[in-house]
């Protein structure tokens, strides 16, 4: 049933979904930064960087396929505008088949894949020994990981922020909990890290797939149909070309952007282990700021998603403005607050201090960094709520190669580190121009 909202209802539902989506995904990053912390205080720094560069290679295998969260939550928040249930039960039973697919298919390619992605990236033995240890542990949590990026997105979309802060807080939860376990008490190291964030994929995905079946038995219980009768509609032909329609958008604009951190780290590794190590620490700050910020992206995608399927267009104006300033003015405090006191937030995570002299020489960049990427962050997931795919793979393809592939030739030619972040800025900064300029065209 649809329900109409008046401005002060629209925006209490903002700041509620805003709240309880930043909770949930400050659970991420605060679980990496728990990682990072375990293996920065390892007698060697090579477990670190071993981790920082599996980690290339896992965005390219998973963020590749995050369409099966973002495609999930716009449909299904505009499905919900609609007053369409149906619609909602079919984009979680269709998404949820395709990622399962996707994960066999990794699992079953998880040897060349290996070998593939640790050829191509440039670091030391060890260091690569240390990221192939972490990749054999967690890879065999593909499938659990795909599927929790639909169950994710379909509650996103439902707007049950609720259950998307208890599903983070165990998985999270859990991975802090196998990481002392495994890294500091029984000395696994980079393995260890592996097998930690796996098994906690598992345990998020039980209760995850219990929290669903509930929702769609109640769906169901109102329409008086049963699941089975919803099984070959999952296989509609239509249906299917319209979700990989908008998926290919959002997967070539995925592929950019992981693209763009992969070289980035990539051009760390060939600056030297310490460099890359401190461009890792930094790069945790960036990605402590863009969880933070993609909760109120994921606030404006659920809400933009929902107005879009009312046809309350007039509505989409003013929900930009107020998630833009928040988004800015947090990117902002971000770089500020890790500007002003560096020694003891990154004195936190390494007590090597080598590689916090190091950054203190490039903390500056974050500023720029994220006060372009803030905006673009969040018109992300505006534009994800409106299924508008297409305009986020011109503006991210086009970012990448015009912005970023420039400069950071320059740097890796040059070898200067100071280059390399400003391509990560020009990169930010032509996304969100690029983005901004659309929201005038719509």
């Amino acid at each position: 049933m649809k329900r109409h909202f008046s401005a002060v209802e629209h925006q209490k539902r903002f700041w509620r979904l805003a709240i309880a989506n930043v909770i949930s995904n400050l659970m991420v990053p605060l679980a990496s930064l728990v990682d990072v912390a375990f293996l920065g205080h390892l007698q060697e720094i090579r477990h670190l960087a071993g981790v920082a560069i599996a980690t290339v290679l896992f965005n390219y295998l998973y963020w590749t396929f995050g369409f099966l969260r973002m495609g999930t939550t716009g449909l299904t928040a505009q499905a919900r505008g609609r007053g369409d249930s149906e619609v909602e039960i079919l984009t979680l039973g269709r998404n949820s088949a395709i990622s399962l697919v996707i994960g066999t298919i990794i699992l079953c390619l998880q040897q060349p894949l290996r070998d593939l992605g640790f050829t191509l990236l440039q670091a030391t033995p060890e260091v690569l020994q240390a990221g192939k240890d972490y990749y054999n542990a967690l890879i065999w949590a593909a499938p659990a990981t795909l599927l929790n990026f639909v169950l994710l997105g379909w509650f996103l979309g439902r707007e049950q922020g609720k259950i998307v802060l208890l599903i983070s807080l165990l998985n999270n939860g859990a991975n802090i909990a196998l990481d002392y376990l495994l890294v500091v008490r029984w000395g696994e190291q980079s393995a260890g890290a592996g097998a930690a964030t796996a098994m906690s994929q598992v345990v998020t995905l039980i209760l995850g797939g219990m929290l669903a079946y509930r929702e769609v038995g109640e769906i169901l219980k109102g329409q008086r149909r049963s699941l089975p009768q919803f099984i070959g509609q999952i296989w509609e032909l239509s249906a299917l070309k319209a979700a990989f329609s908008l998926n290919k958008d959002i997967l070539i604009r995925t592929l950019a952007l992981v693209s763009t951190f992969a070289v980035f780290t990539n051009l760390s590794a060939t600056m030297g282990t310490t460099i890359l190590a401190g461009n890792t620490l930094l790069l945790q700050v960036v990605t402590l700021a863009a969880y933070f910020i993609d909760g109120i992206a994921f606030a404006t995608e659920s809400m933009a998603g929902n107005l879009h399927g009312q046809g309350q267009q007039a509505k989409l104006r003013p929900l930009l403005k107020l998630a833009g300033t928040v988004s800015l003015l947090a990117g902002l405090s971000f770089a500020a607050v890790f500007s002003f006191f560096p020694q003891p937030l990154f004195g936190l995570l390494t007590s090597h201090l080598e590689v916090i002299q190091q950054i203190r020489h490039y903390l500056w960049w974050l500023f720029p960094v994220l006060g372009f990427g803030s905006i673009a962050y969040m018109l992300d997931g505006y534009f994800l709520g409106l299924t508008a795919g297409k305009i986020l793979r011109q503006s991210t393809l086009i970012a990448a190669i015009i912005g970023f592939v420039p400069m950071a030739i320059a740097a890796w030619y040059w070898q200067t580190n100071h280059l390399l972040w400003l391509a990560l800025t020009l990169f930010m900064a032509t996304r969100s121009i690029t983005l901004v300029w659309q929201c005038g065209q719509k």
